[in-house]
């Protein structure tokens, strides 16, 4: 019995020493994170919200797009197309794939970051087509958000090039095995008028959302794995130099939307993780992940969106504890009314935008 038990023993330990796991961790030593302090101080203010359900149990609406006639759309986990502007979401279309950035842009149609598929364009029902799927020679693993310049140009975010999220199991795993990894094969390309594809920012761990200035002279970078924003300045005399913004956030950045009047958006898809304590040891980081499901890290549900202005200057934070939004992932005031996306929620958020806390002086 004894020598039953011991083997067992050496077993187990080998299992968790050395079975091979997709996850090669590298050292990161991050910043203590600021936790629900100061300008984060604990609030509820997305109490107010109301919970706008999707039909049929449908989950998972990323990010939302306003059309030049206020048209407002969202997407759902399974590629399901919603018109959201109505008291109740409205199906219009089955895309497939996993739709997450949208963005009007300036022709009138609706694009696409295609965590599966690539940079889409959809111009109404039946009629979707890729624009990217590769750059600069390579297939364009992980898409994740976009954002449109008044000439055409899109902007847009690859999260990985390491871990492909239709293979991986969703985005959502693929997520935290890549922050858990702390690869940086993340980067940010853009698709000119004349289509051609260029990279233009890289080096990131899991790059999330982009947007650009009311002037168009910078864009916004989010890097989800290190809690931070990058500013990458497209024109003027530093065109191509990027700079920290917004850095030892207290959650790991989602989606960016520019609210159009020098503002942005951000949502936070969860608050930072205990378990960076182990971000300094690959080795336990492996050891961690050979346990299994439950015991690695995973976002938490506390719903948590800002906005700032184009110096960095919070002006709102908006918080959920409660985690009733899911992994809040985007934010936008649309004429009267503000809404909260979720990224495995069953529905969205929306309410009056008269009722937002005030501005911060």
């Amino acid at each position: 019995m004894k020598k039953i038990l011991l083997g067992g023993v050496v077993l187990g330990l080998g299992y968790l020493l050395f079975w091979p796991v997709p996850v090669e961790p590298e050292v990161y030593e991050p910043l203590k994170a600021p936790g629900m302090t100061g300008e984060f101080e604990d609030n509820d203010a997305m109490a107010a919200l109301e919970l706008i359900k999707l039909p049929d149990g449908a989950i998972g609406p990323e990010d939302l797009a306003v059309m030049p006639d206020g048209t407002i759309y969202t997407t759902d986990l399974a590629g399901g197309l919603y018109r959201i502007d109505g008291a109740q979401p409205e199906k219009i279309e089955d895309l497939g794939g996993r739709p997450l950035g949208l963005k009007a842009g300036p022709d009138g149609t609706l694009y696409i970051a295609d965590s599966y598929r690539g940079i889409l364009r959809w111009t109404g029902p039946g009629q979707l087509e890729t624009l990217v799927s590769e750059v600069e020679g390579a297939p364009l693993v992980y898409a994740n958000q976009l954002d449109i310049a008044r000439d055409g140009t899109v902007y847009f975010s690859n999260s990985s090039d390491r871990f492909d999220p239709e293979t991986m199991g969703g985005t959502k795993p693929t997520s935290v095995l890549t922050i858990w990894e702390q690869s940086d094969t993340g980067y940010v390309a853009r698709r000119l008028p004349d289509g051609t594809v260029e990279k233009i920012a890289t080096g990131f761990v899991y790059t999330n959302g982009v947007a650009l200035s009311q002037e168009e002279d910078f864009l916004l970078i989010n890097e989800t794995g290190r809690a931070r924003v990058h500013r990458l300045w497209l024109t003027g005399d530093k065109a191509g130099e990027m700079e920290l913004f917004l850095g030892n956030l207290p959650g790991y950045p989602d989606n960016l939307e520019a609210q159009g009047d020098g503002t942005f958006w951000l949502a936070f898809a969860s608050p930072r993780v205990p378990a960076e304590v182990l971000m300094p040891y690959p080795f336990l980081r492996k050891v961690l992940w050979r346990l299994g499901p439950k015991v690695r890290p995973a976002p938490i549900h506390r719903g948590m969106v800002m906005q700032f202005d184009e110096n960095g200057n919070i002006l709102r934070d908006l918080q959920d504890p409660s985690g009733r939004l899911g992994v809040t992932t985007s934010a936008l005031i649309v004429g009267e009314d503000f809404y909260v996306m979720s990224l495995d929620g069953p529905g969205f958020g929306r309410g009056f935008a008269k009722d937002l806390p005030e501005v911060r002086r």
